[in-house]
């Protein structure tokens, strides 16, 4: 079944009506000798596509031409005389090739917005490119509480931050597991440090003991030292806040020094590659958090597994594919509004920029991944946090904010 775009742009295409009917049905789509054309709007793609955390990338490339490949088939776009193209750019989650990337989409006078980037390290620093130039942005997944703070009017993000994921996770450590003595370790990027922060703050407001922490690198891959350190401390948790790729390594060598403790971290490490980098034997019992609900809770969530299986059979959906989604649509549905406004000839001029940032921050709609409005700083309104953990070898729900899913 596909995605309706019934419910995302209904407002859009009321006021594509009302706005054709004004311009004599000329204001979107021209006819010059009986050919219509159709003005070519791009939509940059930021993800670490062949380095980094390669398989949440793919995941928010993969969200993200879902909606455009939808969005191109819709009548309301057909209507607004655009196709949208998505234009994929390879951050590899590097701070300065992000920045190369945000230089490459910002010299395309075609582009209007960019749903990215993952990493909170390369999104802000690009965010001040997009600021720029005027190009809208919204992050489906970098969750540093900095990245909206800068005071730009064109950042956005559908995903939650870590002021309110660092503490959900300690929440959840303390009052649902019953952890009483932590082992906090951050990879020393802008995401790991501010979520391993605030887990270890609300772990000792609840009445645990951080019993040490540690700085690594997200690049780091023999992590032994670092364990037979942790095994002194007699932790019943420990808590890593960083990426899959370099957080699976740490767990398997920490069950291979013989600690009982599960490994816990945030979105970063909801991924299948941690269970496969880790072994599922490694990983089982380990616990992650990630921003939002599980699908099967959300009144959209089914219909975008059918469309997501239907499009990329075989593949497993990631941790951010749907949030990718929703912000690629937050995206579309505003420059529409926009074309049905003022025309899709005049889309990339300067005032229809500012236009498209504006109808971004007015966003009020039901997306796959519940409902998406941004707070004036443009972070997003929807606060879930849901615990998952590894359990014969893949991750499965154990308690979502509202009740716990299992005992």
């Amino acid at each position: 079944m596909k995605v309706s775009k019934k419910r995302m742009l209904a407002v859009v295409a009321a006021l594509m009506a009302l706005a054709m009917v004004a311009a004599g049905c000329s204001g979107g789509s021209k006819t010059t000798g009986g050919t219509t054309e159709v003005k070519e709007v791009k939509i940059g793609i930021g993800a670490p596509l062949t380095a980094g955390a390669v398989s949440l990338g793919k995941g928010m490339e993969r969200g993200a031409e879902l909606a455009i490949e939808q969005a191109n088939a819709s009548e309301t776009v057909k209507a607004a005389g655009i196709k949208f193209v998505g234009v994929p750019g390879d951050d590899q989650g590097d701070p300065k090739t992000g920045v190369t990337v945000a230089n490459t989409f910002a010299s395309d006078p075609a582009l209007l917005g960019v749903m990215g980037h993952l990493n909170s390290g390369v999104s802000i620093p690009a965010s001040k490119v997009y600021a720029d130039k005027k190009i809208v942005m919204v992050s489906p997944a970098s969750t540093n509480p900095a990245l909206t703070q800068q005071g730009l009017s064109s950042v956005f993000r559908v995903c939650t931050t870590d002021a309110v994921q660092g503490p959900a996770a300690a929440d959840y450590a303390t009052k649902l597991l019953a952890k009483k003595a932590a082992y906090v370790v951050d990879d020393s990027t802008p995401y790991g440090e501010g979520l391993a922060s605030e887990f270890a703050k609300q772990f000792a407001a609840n009445g645990g003991t951080v019993v040490g922490t540690a700085k690594t690198s997200d690049k780091d891959t023999d992590f032994n030292a670092l364990v037979t350190k942790i095994k002194g401390t007699n932790p019943d948790i420990i808590y890593y806040g960083g990426i899959y790729n370099a957080g699976a390594l740490l767990a398997k060598q920490s069950k291979d020094a013989g600690l009982s403790a599960p490994l816990m971290g945030g979105d970063g490490l909801y991924d299948a590659e941690f269970i496969k980098l880790a072994s599922a034997a490694s990983a089982e019992g380990d616990f992650a958090t990630s921003v939002g609900l599980p699908l099967d809770k959300l009144p959209a969530g089914q219909e975008f597994k059918s469309a997501f299986e239907a499009k990329y059979p075989g593949i497993e959906i990631a941790a951010y594919d749907a949030y990718s989604f929703d912000a690629a649509n937050v995206i579309i549905e505003a420059i529409v509004k926009e074309a049905a406004a003022n025309g899709a000839a005049n889309i990339t001029s300067p005032a229809a920029r500012d236009a498209i940032i504006k109808n971004v921050a007015a966003t009020d709609m039901t997306g796959v991944t519940g409902k998406v409005a941004f707070d004036s700083k443009g972070d997003t309104t929807n606060k879930a946090i849901t615990l998952y953990t590894v359990s014969g070898g893949k991750w499965i729900t154990k308690a979502t904010p509202d009740a716990a899913v299992t005992p």
